[in-house]
């Protein structure tokens, strides 16, 4: 299972010469709406199982929730289901907010 920081991913976001990833934010409803990574998809970890056919199979996935503990969760379940190309969000939206987007409210 790969990881990304925070930083390296605000800067894959900024190169204009990498394919960008999809945002999979697994969040609570009510946390994604408090704050989130500008471009990220809400999907509740719970529904992912439901829902994992959603997702594209053709472009790398970065895993987001609060802290990177649900993130690698899910990204260790997708992985099981076929899914090759999964990151996981290291400290999550929480680190992205200390390190990046500093304007993001934290919770």
């Amino acid at each position: 299972m790969k990881q990304i920081t925070p930083v390296q991913l605000a800067e894959w976001l900024q190169d204009a010469s990498r394919p960008a990833p999809f945002l999979l934010d697994v969040r609570e409803p009510s946390e994604f709406a408090y704050c989130a990574i500008p471009g990220s998809v809400p999907m509740p970890m719970a529904s992912v199982p439901a829902r994992a056919q959603e997702l594209p199979d053709d472009v790398d996935i970065v895993v987001i929730c609060h802290h990177g503990g649900r993130s690698m969760q899910v990204a260790m379940f997708l992985e099981r289901q076929g899914f090759a190309s999964l990151i996981n969000l290291a400290g999550g939206v929480a680190q992205w907010a200390q390190q990046v987007d500093p304007a993001m409210p934290q919770y």
